[in-house]
């Protein structure tokens, strides 16, 4: 995994941050870049990009070390899934959902909101 690709913005009312072109995202399949300080993976899976925190919220593993398949991203320290469309964690696990953040497609670049990852409800 290519180190983090770092990014420091003041966010404001949405904000969208350019974090990488979409054909290198496309080609990896999961990213890590930091966004306002927060450490994130970009992940392509099913033909969109989803964009989540990188500590898994039940034993803080990182989530770059695990794999994607249907939709879900596998923790690479116990067996718990978290759904990438709203980051629900698979049953039984005693955990919050994953957080995820707002990701759009433009001009070739994949950008993510910045102000969804500074709001209190992050």
């Amino acid at each position: 995994m290519d180190e983090p690709y770092q990014i420091s913005v003041f966010a404001g009312e949405g904000k969208w941050v350019a974090v990488c072109r979409l054909d290198r995202l496309i080609s990896q399949k999961m990213l890590c870049t930091q966004v306002t300080g927060t450490d994130l993976i970009l992940i392509w899976n099913e033909g969109r990009a989803a964009a989540c925190e990188r500590v898994c919220p039940h034993e803080q593993a990182d989530l770059s070390l695990g794999h994607v398949s249907a939709g879900r991203l596998f923790c690479p320290r116990h067996a718990a899934t978290f759904d990438l469309r709203d980051g629900r964690i698979s049953e039984g696990w005693p955990s919050r959902p994953l957080r995820m953040y707002p990701v759009r497609i433009e001009d070739d670049q994949v950008w993510v909101d910045a102000h969804a990852i500074n709001s209190p409800e992050a």
